[in-house]
């Protein structure tokens, strides 16, 4: 990752499934802003358009879904969908 010219370190998604969704375990007492905010950072540098925040820490399973608005739809459909 880049910022004004200057290397400022690796943004590198936990995992990628499919090519089409990013999946970020993690094991916190509630998700937060920041955590929003880096998956937002990892749609951005891949172009994807979903995440998954996946929260390990109870019993049951919590999870956030979040999407990057931002990003440019394609012009052509993907083969994967076809």
């Amino acid at each position: 990752m880049h910022y004004r010219g200057h290397f400022i370190g690796k943004l590198i998604p936990d995992l990628i499934v499919d090519g089409m969704v990013i999946a970020d375990p993690k094991v916190v007492t509630t998700f937060n802003e920041t955590h929003i905010a880096q998956m937002l950072g990892y749609l951005n540098i891949t172009g994807l358009e979903v995440a998954l925040l996946l929260n390990f820490k109870n019993a049951k399973l919590e999870w956030k879904r979040v999407v990057n608005e931002k990003r440019e739809k394609p012009r052509a459909t993907p083969s994967c969908i076809k």
